[in-house]
């Protein structure tokens, strides 16, 4: 049995600029007192293509962690632009909150992104290439030395992101969890993954977003999946899904 429960996850600044921050409140419980820290970590899908454009947000360690109810703010900074490829910077994309446990995930949290213009003139008539790509790349070709110049540099991709809205999918977290040794006194668990299924999209057997689509109401179709890789070595999935209840904001 898993010593730590996620029971809620709140995300807060939404919908927000694509510049600002992810923000999320993270309530979980744990069964008894952990010896060792939980080390969580939030991931932004830069590509559905490959995981190679994948870029950890930031990895935050918590701990002391007693038997009870615990509650946190996990706070990252928006992805680096100039890693994200032309095609996929604008659309649905996924970030990703993991934890684990002496160098073991146990638990993973998908929640689907919908990146757009806010000028809905950009929106209808979209430019072939993002705005904030343009930029980013001349930048990225020409460094800039002058003192004065990286603060030229800012200006210029702030005021190009700033046409981005970041909207996250919040009431349709995809819950992962991986069964995982919590004591070395225990034996190797089996290690397969149990999925919340819900009302949210399909899990596949790749690492990183499938397929995904907006229609016009603004609705998100996508798929993601997760590989579970046991503690022996060996990697499967559950056939049956588990479906427990995860409160959302």
């Amino acid at each position: 049995m898993a010593k730590v429960q996620i029971g809620n996850v709140i995300v807060l600044d939404n919908p927000s600029s694509f510049l600002n921050p992810f923000q999320f409140e993270l309530t979980f419980e744990c069964i008894e007192e952990l010896k060792e820290d939980l080390e969580w970590k939030m991931i932004y899908v830069g590509s559905a293509e490959s995981e190679e454009h994948d870029q950890v947000l930031d990895t935050i360690y918590v701990g002391p962690i007693s038997e009870g109810r615990h509650m946190f703010v996990f706070q990252a900074d928006p992805p680096d632009v100039t890693k994200i490829p032309v095609e996929d910077a604008l659309g649905v994309t996924v970030v990703l909150l993991t934890c684990s446990y002496r160098g073991q995930e146990f638990v993973r949290v998908g929640y689907f992104i919908n990146n757009e213009y806010s000028d809905p003139e950009l929106r209808e008539n979209p430019p072939p290439t993002p705005q904030f790509d343009k930029v980013a790349e001349m930048l990225s070709w020409y460094p800039l030395k002058s003192n004065s110049f990286p603060h030229l540099r800012f200006s210029m991709m702030c005021f190009s992101f700033a046409q981005v809205t970041r909207n996250i999918l919040g009431t349709e977290p995809r819950v992962t969890r991986f069964k995982i040794n919590w004591d070395d006194s225990e034996g190797a668990e089996d290690g397969c993954a149990s999925t919340d299924n819900g009302t949210g999209p399909t899990i596949e057997s790749t690492n990183a977003l499938s397929s995904c689509s907006v229609d016009g109401s603004g609705s998100i179709t996508a798929s993601f999946g997760l590989t579970a890789t046991a503690t022996n070595g060996s990697a499967h999935q559950q056939n049956s899904q588990q479906s427990t209840p995860m409160e959302v904001a």
